[in-house]
């Protein structure tokens, strides 16, 4: 399994100008990577709301480039989303899933019958123009660029190590650099948009 340190670190530099959502407990680090921070849009605990919250934007912004680092605990909690998704066909949404087959964030339980999910082929079966599904940094590294180039909508599972937390939620270290309001202000003013 990979790293989502280094999933991220093997992205950023084919990023461009993509607007980045995150979300799930690996999510957290890509403020660690990320060199555009006021093209990121955290969701914070939006657990199970991030697909669609990620596939509003791409439909509300056809002319940015939209990507979603997903966890699949969240997108089990709504994956009826994946349908409408290749329904619309966005064509500027690149939709990956960072699979540790756990709840990372409440302890590390195991997600029901996660050694058998392929997500990918979720994702072809429903209609997604391209799928991919990567357990070696190698190979993700070899295609990260064609995937960002690919017509979307595009889906792209990466198995990941687990990062579980056994903390309490409110002793933890709050990791979100800006409120909400703040992160939509501040895509607004990058955008444009007034």
């Amino acid at each position: 399994m990979i790293k989502s340190q280094d999933v991220f670190r093997v992205f950023e530099p084919h990023r461009g100008d993509a607007i980045v959502t995150t979300g799930g407990t690996s999510g957290r680090n890509w403020q660690d990577f990320s060199k555009t921070p006021r093209r990121d849009v955290s969701l914070g605990s939006a657990m199970g709301q991030t697909t669609s919250a990620a596939f509003g934007l791409a439909l509300g912004l056809p002319d940015e480039k939209i990507v979603l680092f997903d966890s699949e605990g969240a997108l089990l909690m709504n994956l009826g989303a994946m349908a409408s998704i290749a329904g619309k066909a966005p064509k500027n949404f690149v939709h990956f899933v960072l699979d540790n087959e756990v709840y990372a964030t409440t302890g590390g339980q195991p997600v029901p019958n996660s050694t058998n999910i392929d997500y990918a082929g979720v994702a072809k079966s429903i209609g997604y123009a391209s799928t991919y599904h990567f357990e070696d940094l190698e190979e993700f590294a070899t295609n990260v660029q064609s995937i960002m180039n690919d017509e979307g909508p595009v889906f792209v599972s990466i198995k990941i190590e687990p990062e579980i937390e056994n903390i309490p939620v409110g002793m933890r270290e709050a990791r979100r650099s800006r409120t909400r309001t703040e992160t939509i202000n501040d895509l607004r003013t990058e955008l444009g948009i007034s």
